[in-house]
């Protein structure tokens, strides 16, 4: 009895060992770094890393146009300002007299002759037109 319970023992143990042997193997194939999950996971770990370069550089972009924009705004303020300031001044100005103009003088009208260019004539119905 105790040679069959070691036989068991050991096709036990060889059975163990080939079934470890064989989940190693789909363990290693598994974290591969070419075809495996290892290799997508370092793909995208590489394409996490560009991202965050990316958006750094996006962020300093938006600050200087934010700067820019907020310097841009403060000048048309300022030009806002002063040409209010113009413009309360010109009211205070007297009005200049106006000058006689130098302009070429339109042509004389043509003659006038006896009979009008258009006439209208009167309307007339006729059994057609329906009133």
């Amino acid at each position: 009895m105790n040679l069959i319970a070691d036989i068991f023992l050991a096709a036990g143990a060889i059975g163990a060992a080939v079934y470890c042997y064989v989940l190693g193997r789909r363990l290693n194939r598994f974290n591969d770094l070419e075809k495996g999950v290892g290799g997508a996971v370092a793909v995208l770990s590489a394409q996490v890393d560009d991202l965050n370069r990316t958006l750094a550089a996006a962020q300093q972009t938006a600050a200087g146009s934010a700067q820019t924009l907020t310097d841009l705004t403060t000048r048309a303020e300022d030009m806002s300002r002063r040409l209010e300031l113009q413009m309360a001044a010109l009211h205070d100005v007297p009005p200049v007299p106006e000058q006689q103009s130098v302009a070429p003088t339109a042509p004389p009208p043509p003659a006038s002759s006896a009979t009008p260019m258009f006439a209208r004539r009167p309307h007339s119905t006729t059994q057609g037109d329906i009133a």
